[in-house]
């Protein structure tokens, strides 16, 4: 499904085809982090190349809600007491500061990328007592916040803490005019890292410096990403007929919605869970009631998804992948503010490479310890990992593959094995293996988008077997039945 950036943005193709042998710095991954860092590090006279499995901008940046803020839910108030008001500070600069950085690069390139400035609301229907928290901590660590009781909603809030002056844009204009200055190098997988080796189809590239800004680390180990963070879905409507607002709204209830304009219409998101956990499905359908409820003449111009990694404390893993390898970096953990953070990581991760003191890198320290912030989600991420580990080992599939209906995905019997299989409308079979390729989690049916999605550390797969996120590397799960 194509997001409202993609239908009304145009990429020139990459004519790069010969991969150079050596390069200072080698970027993996072409989005909005990736890309953001090649900028900032050739600008600068270092010699960089980016390697893009796929094509620029097509995984998690083409399907963001770009919103560019450094208001992030409730996180500030949490911050404070569970890292200190000094990390909770760098945190809230880094994040102020990328915005002004975004809008000095647009003015200095004059890319046109429909950049606004708009305040951003975080809002419940319930309380308005964690907001009141939340904006005092803004308020002590500097950012433009205030406190409101009213909105333009189509409903009443019961507050909402509001940061003032915060930007929204278009990413992909705004990506592809940077992309189209650099060494990119599109449809082109890495296979394989080590020390300063990088193989891809194209060949092996030696690198000095080396940038894993691949939404998430397919390396194992070192890092141990893996252990530090899970993924999340969230999906979202483009609807037309619809109220103006007049700024960027996201809920703090669990059942919340997010909402922003682009030009005249207005972007609907919510519905989020665990990636691997929705056997239901019905995620589009909950938003298109909700918007029928509060807009009952408003039609629909684009659906969409998005995938996020959630780090065990709430905070981005930015700077040096592990102490094993001092010319690794990672940008990771994005906590599905995916758009100022990739700000934050290019200008650290670049610095760093320049040898340049950042003043707030070391509350995104990839090597920091925050037992505090983390015990919590480490026992809770753990717990279910575990579970969908021995799934695949314990139980039973519910049905044979002869019982699957037109139009249905699940796990099957089929000649003896435990496997994954979707029928389609014209009764065709596809089968797949069920054990991620990655670690060993058994896939889950996501009926929503017809997709095969690892609840452990969010692999997913389609239902032709053929890869579509990392981490897991292998490029299809298609099994082949003798007949």
């Amino acid at each position: 499904m194509e997001s409202i950036w993609q239908k009304t943005a145009r990429r020139a193709e990459s004519d790069t085809d010969t991969l150079c042998s050596h390069a200072d710095a080698v970027v993996i991954g072409g989005g909005m982090a990736g890309i953001l860092t090649a900028w900032m590090l050739t600008s600068r006279g270092v010699h960089t190349v980016v390697l893009e499995a796929n094509e620029v901008g097509s995984g998690q940046t083409g399907h963001t809600t770009a919103k560019v803020t450094s208001q992030h839910g409730l996180i500030y108030d949490r911050l404070c007491k569970s890292v200190g008001g000094e990390l909770a500070r760098q945190y809230a600069h880094a994040n102020e500061e990328a915005i002004g950085a975004y809008e000095r690069l647009i003015d200095q390139l004059g890319i046109a990328c429909d950049w606004e400035r708009r305040d951003a609301w975080v809002y419940s229907t319930r309380s308005g007592e964690a907001l009141m928290a939340e904006t005092d901590a803004a308020q002590q660590l500097g950012l433009p916040a205030f406190f409101a009781d009213k909105s333009c909603l189509p409903f009443w809030i019961q507050g909402a803490s509001v940061f003032k002056n915060q930007a929204q844009f278009h990413p992909l204009k705004f990506l592809y005019a940077l992309a189209g200055q650099l060494n990119v190098y599109e449809h082109t997988p890495v296979l394989h890292v080590e020390g300063q080796n990088i193989d891809t189809l194209l060949g092996r590239i030696v690198a000095d410096h080396i940038i894993f800004a691949c939404h998430y680390p397919f390396v194992n180990c070192p890092g141990y990403y893996f252990m530090r963070m899970h993924q999340e879905r969230s999906y979202a409507l483009a609807l037309e007929n619809t109220q103006p607002l007049d700024g960027m709204y996201i809920s703090a209830d669990d059942d919340g919605l997010s909402f922003r304009t682009y030009n005249n219409q207005l972007i609907l998101g919510g519905s989020g869970h665990r990636t691997g956990e929705n056997c239901a499905g019905g995620q589009y359908d909950e938003l298109r009631r909700r918007a029928r409820e509060y807009w009952p003449d408003c039609r629909e111009s684009a659906c969409w998804s998005a995938q996020d990694c959630m780090p065990l404390d709430k905070i981005p893993y930015i700077g040096r992948f592990s102490g094993k390898y001092p010319n690794w970096y990672v940008a990771t953990g994005f906590k599905k503010w995916g758009m100022t953070s990739s700000m934050v990581a290019a200008r650290l991760i670049s610095d760093a490479i320049l040898q340049i003191d950042h003043p707030d890198r070391h509350v995104f320290s990839p090597q920091r310890h925050t037992w505090k912030a983390s015990a919590g989600s480490f026992i809770k991420d753990g717990m279910a990992s575990a579970k969908h580990l021995t799934r695949y080992y314990l139980k039973r599939p519910g049905m044979d593959v002869e019982q699957l209906l037109p139009g249905h995905g699940g796990i099957v019997r089929c000649n003896g094995r435990k496997l994954g299989a979707y029928r389609d409308m014209d009764g065709h079979v596809f089968l797949v293996s069920i054990k991620c390729p990655h670690l060993g989690c058994q896939l889950e049916w996501n009926p929503e988008e017809k997709s095969w999605d690892c609840p452990c550390h969010g692999s997913r797969y389609d239902y032709t077997g053929k890869l579509i996120s990392n981490p897991a590397q292998e490029e299809d799960i298609v099994v082949k039945i003798n007949s």
